[in-house]
């Protein structure tokens, strides 16, 4: 496998020309699309995705360690099919709708300003994670570790208390109703 060390890599279009398959260490790609394209077996650490589109990117045992994603669109991505390993990913501005997280350890993972709609973190460990200003509009939340998690500037959100872990979580008292919904009370 390739070692690619340093590079930064603009405006390509993977879909026009192939992705070289390699571990990526310190690389920046900026405004790249990597839309449907297939980066299994891949390994990126302490590297920078800004303002891509890595939507339906196939992503089986691909190794993300320290890896930033800033203003991509990465709508329907399995990340519960990658590599787990040292797995430590953060997201700002970035479209994550109907992503899987399932059943990852994502702890003290940063969202923030995230579209969220319809991701599942189904079984997945958030333990001190931050959701700050994100949308969770029917995000999956079962049977799903959320303890210390920070949802106070999140919206949207619906967490049943009764399966998943929220010990010691901070939610808003404005948008604290998420907590409730499932006994379909009105709070006023």
């Amino acid at each position: 496998m390739e070692i690619i060390l340093d590079k930064t890599f603009e405006n390509i279009d993977y879909s026009k020309t192939t992705f070289p398959k390699g571990e990526y260490d310190n690389c920046i790609f900026i405004n790249c699309n990597f839309s449907e394209i297939n980066l299994s077996n891949c390994i990126f650490s302490e590297c920078e995705f800004r303002e891509c589109n890595l939507s339906n990117a196939i992503v089986r045992a691909t190794a993300f360690k320290e890896v930033y994603f800033y203003a991509s669109k990465m709508l329907g991505i399995a990340f519960d099919e990658i590599d787990d390993f040292l797995i430590s990913m953060s997201f700002e501005e970035c479209k994550l709708s109907f992503c899987s997280f399932k059943g990852l350890s994502l702890k003290k993972q940063k969202n923030v300003k995230c579209d969220m709609e319809q991701v599942d973190f189904t079984e997945a460990n958030l333990s001190d994670a931050l959701f700050d200003e994100c949308n969770l509009e029917h995000a999956i939340f079962e049977f799903t570790k959320l303890e210390n998690v920070n949802f106070k500037t999140s919206i949207n959100y619906t967490i049943d208390p009764e399966i998943n872990t929220i010990t010691g979580a901070k939610f808003s008292l404005r948008n604290v109703s998420g907590l409730l919904e499932k006994y379909k009370i009105k709070i006023t």
